[in-house]
């Protein structure tokens, strides 16, 4: 047996891997793996970044640059050029990520999957009385980045981002495991709500939300978010405009992001839980 399918079988207990990553200071572990990361000495960098090729399929033969400075470089890199070719059809939204498709489907009155079993409302989760009847028997995505998946998100149709909602909250781990156990996991958790009008007029909200090691988004568009600290929730007004698979922002890890829409839209045929997708590839028809 190899040393990565033994740490595999060892992860794959459900009991450990929830102990391992939630049953610690969650957000001690986060603000220090966010320094850690950044070291960029070179034993470090590669000695960090050899571990966590035995914990993830990191594929890096897509990737703009070969050589990294830290751990964190490696984890926010950019792709080659073409690497997501963006689904030019008008009548579709995007996939914002690449990821694993999670929960998805109807919003059924304010309420939705979190993980099959185990549901969360709009007014939790979304917070704004305004976007909660705007999505009321709307629809949803939950779309999950591993580890080692590309991290930056891009705009899933020509759209203007109007105004961002950032809620502090926990860094639960979001894998399927911690969301069978911990009740509303998403709506404990830190996150950003990109309101987001599309050229149609259609207001859609991407939800990014933050995990454990990875209690940072970044937008490209709002500096604040960089150094905001303070707890609560904090409102933006903004006007930044995009076309469709322009890049927004990223994680400086895996996580997940939720995108919400009215009623009338549809998921797209490729879009099924458990399945993969990619930046650029059909999420759903617009109404």
């Amino acid at each position: 047996m190899t040393i990565r399918s033994l740490i595999a079988q060892v992860t794959q207990q459900e009991d450990l891997n929830f102990l391992l990553t939630n049953r610690i200071p969650r957000r001690l572990a986060t603000q220090f793996m966010g320094w850690f990361s950044q070291i960029e000495q070179p034993l470090v960098r590669d000695a960090s970044i050899g571990i966590w090729r035995l914990f993830a399929d990191l594929d890096l033969s897509e990737a703009k640059k070969t050589q990294f400075t830290s751990m964190h470089d490696c984890f926010i890199r950019e792709l080659k050029e073409g690497a997501r070719p963006i689904d030019a059809d008008p009548t579709a939204l995007v996939s914002p990520c690449d990821a694993i498709v999670g929960a998805c489907g109807s919003i059924e009155g304010v309420e939705l999957m979190q993980i099959k079993g185990f549901s969360y409302t709009l007014q939790d989760f979304l917070v704004d009385p305004a976007l909660v009847e705007l999505y009321r028997n709307g629809r949803y995505v939950t779309l999950r980045l591993t580890s080692s998946m590309y991290h930056h998100f891009h705009a899933p149709y020509d759209c203007r981002v109007e105004q961002v909602t950032y809620i502090s909250g926990d860094v639960w781990n979001v894998n399927p495991i911690a969301l069978k156990r911990v009740e509303k996991l998403f709506c404990k958790n830190e996150r950003a709500l990109l309101r987001t009008r599309l050229e149609t007029g259609h207001i859609i909200t991407l939800a990014p939300v933050a995990a454990i090691l990875v209690a940072s988004i970044r937008l490209r568009f709002l500096d604040a978010l960089r150094t905001l600290e303070r707890r609560g929730t904090h409102v933006f007004s903004c006007d930044a405009s995009f076309r469709k698979g322009e890049e927004m922002g990223w994680f400086q890890h895996g996580s997940t992001i939720i995108v919400f829409a009215p009623e009338g839209f549809k998921l797209c045929e490729n879009v099924r839980e458990g399945t993969i997708i990619r930046v650029g590839q059909k999420l759903m028809r617009l109404p």
